[in-house]
């Protein structure tokens, strides 16, 4: 389920850099990094909006029961991601 995340969020936002986890282990709540360059236009509101839309099959179908979101311009990544690990 993570690369079928992956692939549905990079063909949304096809610039994005995706980063997908299951932190539970439990192949229903996710997480995602998104950055893209696509975003700077976009406030946080419509950012979660361009990631989350297209996943709306994935919660319909209970395949996915809950994705925490956070979405970066690449120059708000620089800053913070060394607080994610990278």
């Amino acid at each position: 389920m993570i690369e079928a995340i992956k692939q549905v969020i990079e063909t949304a936002v096809p610039d994005a850099t995706v980063y997908v986890v299951d932190p539970n282990n439990d192949g229903q709540h996710f997480q995602a990094l998104v950055i893209s360059a696509s975003f700077e236009a976009l406030s946080l509101v419509e950012q979660h909006q361009a990631v989350m839309n297209p996943l709306g099959d994935a919660f319909a179908t209970n395949a996915v029961h809950a994705l925490g979101l956070k979405t970066f311009t690449p120059a708000k990544w620089e800053k913070k991601k060394e607080k994610y690990g990278f």
